[in-house]
Parts: C-alpha cells; structure tokens; sequence
C-alpha cells in the first residue's frame, strides 16, 4: 500500500503538469483567435477598396455597356 505523502506527491505532480498543459492550451487557442481577428479585418480592408486593375477593368466594361445601350438605341457616338 502506498504512504499518503507518497500519494499525494503524486497527485500534486499530476495537478501541476495538468495546470501547465491548460494554460499552454489557453494561450495557444488565444493566439489562433487572435490570428482569424488579423485575417477578418485584413480581408475586410481588402474588400472596401478593389485594386486598381479591377477598376480599371470596370470602368472598360462600364465604357462598353454604355456604348452597346447607345447601339441599341440607334445613337451614333
């Protein structure tokens, strides 16, 4: 049979190892939530200005549109 000090040496071991895992896990889980926050308003600031090739793109099919309603309409540009 085992000694109580024994017994509880070994509980207070298991104790701290158990402590030590939750906290890394804790700070670890912190650190992925951290990281989707930077990747949310990241993609966030992407979204509220297109780069430049986009617009460009879009003003050309805006320019093209324009010029096919005029057609349509029997307008000479």
């Amino acid at each position: 049979m085992m000694e109580p000090l024994t017994i509880s040496i070994l509980a207070g071991g298991i104790f701290a190892g158990l402590s030590a895992a939750s906290v890394a896990a804790l700070k670890g889980w912190q650190g992925w939530l951290e990281l989707r926050r930077f990747e949310l308003t990241h993609a966030a600031g992407d979204r509220m200005l297109p780069p430049a090739g986009n617009r460009i793109e879009v003003a050309d099919l805006r320019e093209r549109v324009r010029k096919l309603e005029a057609i349509a309409a029997g307008i000479d540009l």
